[in-house]
C-alpha cells in the first residue's frame, strides 16, 4: 500500500508539470527567435572563444611595401591550424603602434559573424 501512495504522488506531480506546460501559449521557433531579437534588454553577443598563444618568430618583409609577419602558435588549436601569421603592427589600448616580439605571450579571439 506504501508503494501506491508514492508512485501516485510522483504520478499527480508528473501530471502537474505537464497540464502545467499544456496551459502556456504555443509559439513557433521562428516567433520565438524573433521575440529574442526585438527585446532591448537582451544584447546579442556573436559566438567567440579565446585560446592562449605564444609569438613563435617574426617574419621580415621580403619587400618594402609589404609588412612585417608574426607567427604564433595557439595550444589548444587543430594540428593544421596550429600556426598563424598575422602583421606585426598592432594598436593599444591608446591609440599607439605597438609590435610583437618573439616569445610573447598573447591571446587569440576568434569570433563568429552574424548569419547571412
Amino acid at each position: 500500500m506504501l508503494r501506491k501512495t508514492r508512485k501516485r504522488e510522483s504520478d499527480d506531480a508528473i501530471r502537474a508539470s505537464v497540464m502545467k506546460e499544456i496551459a502556456k501559449p504555443r509559439m513557433a521557433r521562428s516567433v520565438k527567435i524573433a521575440e529574442l531579437t526585438l527585446d532591448t534588454t537582451r544584447i546579442p553577443e556573436d559566438p567567440s572563444v579565446t585560446m592562449p598563444g605564444t609569438v613563435d618568430k617574426i617574419i621580415s618583409a621580403s619587400r618594402p611595401s609589404q609588412p612585417e609577419k608574426a607567427q604564433i602558435s595557439v595550444g589548444g588549436a587543430d594540428r593544421g591550424y596550429q600556426n598563424l601569421r598575422i602583421e606585426n603592427l598592432l594598436t593599444d589600448e591608446h591609440g599607439d603602434d605597438v609590435r610583437l616580439t618573439k616569445g610573447a605571450h598573447v591571446e587569440v579571439t576568434v569570433t563568429a559573424g552574424p548569419k547571412t
